[in-house]
């Protein structure tokens, strides 16, 4: 298989075949072709679309490698089942799949022997790897039938550190079940297909090396690897000492100024005061000045390293000049033909594609393309966030708005919010800057929660949304938030649309008639407090006649909730009713000493209730009529019984790891609850079905969909009133009908290594038991109970939630399952020992 571009890995690729870019001096594909010739695989036919004449013109028929090599021309993109279909002509016995572009020394041998055993039509050579979230896990059982597949799943939805490397033997009869001229893909679409009509699929772990070099860091890895023996390939060059592998008709005076492991090529010349550092790999006819110095580096052929430079950790192109005194750091990458000027510097990270001139003395921050190149990491869990002024930068806001100007059609509109801080102005200014210059319209709601955005775009008054605020837990971390129609986050499939157009810097530019307006919307707020007022039973509320007190946490909210407050009819204690931008953020001192002055002013005031909400207006908490604060996990069940015992009737969305408690208290209404991802996008996804009534989490997360699929602490106040209006009972009292819940939780620390390993196992272990969910990590059913095993995405470390008849029975799950976490883990990291 050769018909990448490796997009990822340009601007290596920028110009010719992932397949070609050199591994030790060698085409990847080269080394895949030996491996083939070692195990008696000759008869080679090679499917080509990206560049082929640089593949054939390489290879030619194969003779000079001992092998036969035929060529399949992919036209237009098949996939990789459509291209081996294309091949379909050569392949009339069994046959084996391999790639040209990641590097491996498994034993052939043994995967056809494996094959044959089964009688398999299908075997996948699988891979044991610390992280595998960017790969397709593979899930078999003891017998090695292949039971699922997972495409670059959530940690949630590792099973298995077993990997697909694309490496696959099959019998011809597999065409049978792959269309013709029909782009189609191995993983996608045959595999799920054949699993899907019960066809025997297996999978053969291997115990060699297979590294994809689908990026920067995976090339330099594989070529250190390669240096250090890790894999077995055969090294052009004569071996002498601290593996210094050295090329013919060399320019050296001696070996004093190299340092293993090191390759240096056919005809190179390295100046006597030149330091080549460990790692350093030079192709043909490399030339070296005096005082210069590499390492850990990649160095391709005719390339010349001025007096004075310095490489470390990157990858230099063919035929570059790298001028005196240049400086290249580390994941840098420098496409062919470039030149770097005289006392240049060239940051981390930073690529270059080729063709291009950097003239002396520049500092160059940031890559310079020509053409398309890999996306880079831009959404997180919160849209994107990062430090004010070192992550998130003006500059940087400015090129998200036009990506995101550019994604949709000239003329949209995209409303703006954001909180107090000044760094959210800022970062907000530049956004809308970049939007207008896409063509298209902005508008800007200032300062205001993001709830009121949200609602506009329910409303249909924009096409998108972005809220600019400071983290609630980090004074210095700005977070960029994206909606989308009807208020919810923006799906997986925009933020790749606005990726793609940050990465390629391919931006629209409007005409200059036809720059984006910026509007200053004159009653976005008053039709966001007539949707809350029509949702509640204002009179219902009113005719209670409430006394509270409401701490609005110096946010956003107090600009706007007077006015819907006052057709309430109650009678409100407002504390923190201002903005301070320096309390935009929550401290533990600040909310233990907030908490403590609301529970006091409830009880002086006789208050019916206390209630607060985040400074992002987004989060809600109670404090009774006796001045004892409500914890998340009562006050989301009792949102839950009290929406469950209204008039209303649906469904309850709810995370797998909020107590079974859940279910007892609606079992006798006409609401049922749906458990979902433990994720807030899982929540909001399932708050935008037509018929969830209620929506929450534990910590102050509470959804009305019918208001506005969200978070919004202001409607969750207005129903926590309207419910509380329906019973006669004061607050404390209802909150003690509620049970206590039988759940703990133990988070348990796991390096990142292990992490694919122990969810393997804890997978396999599983498959034991008669009752297991895996929407989201293990979950597993006892007659005593249940107990979850949740990997976090973020850090090292599971979570282990387990809930019993009895509360002795939550803690012998929960010290059960920690101890077999701690002899999974202490396994692997004896046997790495």
């Amino acid at each position: 298989m050769a018909g990448g571009e490796g997009t990822r890995l340009r601007p290596l690729t920028s110009n010719q075949p992932k397949p070609m870019v050199p591994i030790v001096n060698k085409p990847c594909m080269e080394h895949i072709i030996e491996l083939l010739g070692k195990h008696g695989l000759t008869d080679i036919v090679v499917t080509v679309a990206f560049l082929p004449q640089s593949i054939r013109g390489y290879f030619g028929d194969g003779s000079a490698l001992g092998v036969s090599i035929e060529y399949s021309v992919e036209e237009t993109p098949l996939g990789t089942a459509g291209s081996v279909r294309n091949a379909a002509e050569h392949l009339d016995e069994t046959f084996i799949v391999i790639s040209g572009d990641a590097l491996t020394d498994f034993n052939i041998t043994d995967i056809i022997d494996f094959h044959n055993s089964k009688g398999s039509m299908i075997t996948i050579a699988l891979k044991s790897v610390e992280n595998p979230l960017e790969f397709g896990v593979v899930i078999v059982d003891e017998e090695k039938h292949i039971k699922q597949f997972l495409e670059k799943p959530s940690w949630g939805q590792v099973f298995s550190d077993y990997v697909n490397t694309g490496i696959y033997v099959f019998e011809p009869e597999i065409f049978e079940y792959i269309p013709e001229n029909t782009k189609y893909d191995f993983s996608k679409d045959l595999f799920p297909k054949m699993l899907e009509r019960g066809k025997p699929l297996y999978g053969f772990p291997c115990d060699g090396y297979w590294q994809d070099i689908g990026n920067i860091n995976q090339y330099l890895r594989a070529n250190h690897d390669a240096l250090d023996g890790k894999v077995k390939v055969d090294i052009p060059g004569i071996r002498l000492h601290e593996n210094i592998y050295i090329g013919e008709k060399l320019n050296l005076d001696g070996l004093d100024n190299i340092r293993g492991p090191a390759l240096i090529g056919d005809y190179s010349k390295i100046d006597p005061a030149a330091k080549i550092q460990p790692y350093s790999i030079f192709g043909n006819n490399v030339i070296v000045k005096d005082n210069a110095e590499t390492d850990h580096c990649v160095i391709d052929s005719n390339t010349y390293i001025g007096s004075g430079a310095k490489v470390s950790g990157s990858i230099i192109g063919k035929n570059c000049d790298i001028k005196p005194a240049a400086t290249i750091h580390a994941n840098a990458a420098i496409g062919d033909e470039c030149s770097i000027g005289d006392h240049s510097m060239i940051a981390s990270n930073v690529k270059i594609y080729p063709f291009k001139v950097i003239e002396a003395g520049a500092h160059v921050f940031s890559s310079i393309i020509w053409e398309w190149r890999a996306l880079s990491t831009l959404f997180g869990r919160d849209g994107v966030s990062g430090l004010v002024n070192v992550d998130i930068t003006a500059e940087l806001a400015l090129k998200l708005g036009m990506a995101y100007g550019t994604a949709l059609d000239k003329g949209a509109q995209v409303t703006c919010s954001r909180d107090e801080h000044p760094a959210s102005r800022m970062i907000k200014r530049a956004i809308i800057a970049g939007l207008s210059s896409t063509g298209v319209n902005v508008r800007d709601l200032r300062v205001t929660p993001a709830a009121v955005n949200r609602f506009g775009l329910k409303s249909g008054n924009a096409s998108g949304g972005i809220h600019v605020r400071v983290s609630a837990w980090h004074p210095e971390v700005i977070q960029i938030l994206f909606f989308e129609p009807p208020g919810s986050p923006i799906s997986e499939s925009t933020e790749r649309e606005i990726e793609k157009y940050y990465n390629r810097h391919n931006y629209r530019r409007a005409f200059y008639t036809e720059l984006g307006r910026i509007i200053y919307p004159a009653r976005s707020t008053e039709e966001y407090i007539q949707g809350l007022l029509s949702t509640w039973d204002v009179e219902k509320i009113r005719a209670r006649r409430f006394r509270f007190v409401l701490d609005y946490s110096y946010s956003s909210a107090s600009l706007i909730a007077g006015r819907m407050l006052s057709q309430l009819g109650a009678e409100i204690i407002a504390l923190n009713t201002f903005l301070d931008e320096n309390k935009s953020w929550a401290t533990a001192t600040r909310m233990e000493s907030d908490s403590s002055r609301l529970q006091k002013m409830v009880v002086s005031a006789g208050a019916d209730l206390g209630i607060a909400i985040d400074n992002a207006a987004e989060k809600l908490f109670l404090v009774d009529e006796k001045g004892h604060e409500i914890s998340p996990e009562k006050t989301l069940f009792l949102l839950l019984k009290l929406t469950a015992g209204s008039d209303e009737c649906g469904r309850i969305a709810l995370p797998l790891t909020v107590s079974r408690l859940a279910e007892q208290l609606v079992e006798s209404t006409s609401c049922r609850i749906v458990r979902t991802k433990v994720s807030q996008a899982a929540l909001t996804g399932a708050a935008t079905e037509p018929d969830v009534i209620f929506a929450g989490a534990v910590g102050g997360d509470y959804i009305f969909p019918r208001f506005l699929p969200a978070h919004d602490a202001l409607m969750s106040m207005g129903k926590v009133l309207e419910l509380l209006a329906l019973s006669d009972k004061p607050l404390s009292e209802l909150v003690a009908e509620i049970p206590d819940t039988m759940l703990l939780k133990e988070s348990k620390s796991c390096p990142w290594s292990l992490k694919g390993a122990v969810m393997r196992e804890i997978s396999e272990s599983a498959l034991e038991e008669e009752n297991v969910d895996r929407l989201d990590g293990v979950k597993i059913f006892y007659d005593e109970g249940w107990v979850q095993i949740l990997p976090s995405p973020d850090e090292p470390l599971f979570e282990i939630y387990a809930e019993g008849n009895t509360m002795e029975d939550s803690q012998d799950l929960l010290e059960r399952y920690s101890a077999r976490l701690d002899e999974i883990m202490a396994a692997h990291e004896q046997e790495e020992v």
